[in-house]
């Protein structure tokens, strides 16, 4: 890859990493790295930035900083020694993660592995209905109140829904009986006969062993379906217990083990 370049892409500019990405989606759950949902869950940050490595002006793989972890998919064939040669200027120290790029020197994190869940198509029934502009606060609320580390707020929900992946994203809320927001879930299309992605799944504390996350997860599975997606996905740390039956409960089935590649000594 004697032209390979890398380019620096705004939210604005990501939508030639974004088709690239749809494009290597296969059909069924990905090896790891990013699904273009990864970036546009990514692109609710006004500052995101995206790399799009190419070669003689065609895109070879894509990626970005996800805290100290670099993830990117390439495409099939793609000259992984190069990428990774490449991105050696954004591996920094506090850099000490790639999520589907091997680096040379690196070894495989074996102690804490991501599990890739998958949900073939099939007639369900939910209590999720669709989340327009005026339910964005509760869509919000649910997020802030199921992870308390999140930032997410209605500016970002406006900023991810505006971005070149907007198009792609299925959201869905439940509410209780009541009319309080319960549960919620975003899922992302990488167009017909490809692998979806749902990222990310929270439920409200107050609202939980109800059911109304499964039905978030459902709800927004059954939406993809119905655009054309061959499969959903969902990936989770092993060792959150509590994601992996609520998935199990809607019906996906554990496909593999991924693994971070980390840096030696780390």
């Amino acid at each position: 890859m004697s032209s390979l370049a890398r380019h620096h892409l705004t939210p604005d500019e990501t939508g030639p990493a974004l088709r690239a990405l749809s494009e290597w989606t296969p059909a069924d759950v990905p090896g790891g790295g990013l699904h273009p949902g990864d970036v546009g869950w990514y692109l609710r940050f006004d500052d995101a930035t995206v790399f799009l490595w190419t070669d003689e002006g065609a895109p070879v793989a894509a990626g970005f900083l996800d805290g100290p972890v670099l993830r990117v998919t390439a495409a099939p064939g793609a000259d992984l020694g190069a990428l990774a040669a490449d991105a050696g200027e954004l591996l920094q120290r506090g850099n000490d993660r790639t999520d589907g790029l091997p680096v040379p020197g690196w070894r495989l994190d074996r102690d804490e592995p991501w599990l890739a869940l998958s949900w073939t198509p099939r007639p369900v029934s939910s209590r999720a209905e669709p989340v327009d502009e005026a339910d964005a606060a509760d869509r919000v609320l649910v997020q802030r109140s199921a992870f308390a580390a999140s930032t997410f707020t209605v500016e970002r929900w406006h900023a991810m829904k505006r971005s070149p992946a907007g198009e792609l994203a299925v959201e869905a809320l439940v509410r209780t009986p009541a009319g309080e927001p319960a549960a919620a879930a975003t899922g992302w299309f990488a167009g017909a006969g490809r692998c979806g992605l749902l990222e990310p799944v929270g439920a409200h504390p107050d609202h939980r062993g109800h059911g109304y996350g499964r039905d978030a997860v459902l709800g927004v599975c059954a939406a993809l379906a119905r655009r054309g997606a061959s499969a959903v996905a969902v990936v989770t740390r092993s060792s959150n217990e509590a994601a992996v039956a609520l998935y199990r409960s809607a019906g996906f089935t554990v496909v593999r083990e991924n693994h971070d590649w980390v840096r030696a000594g780390s």
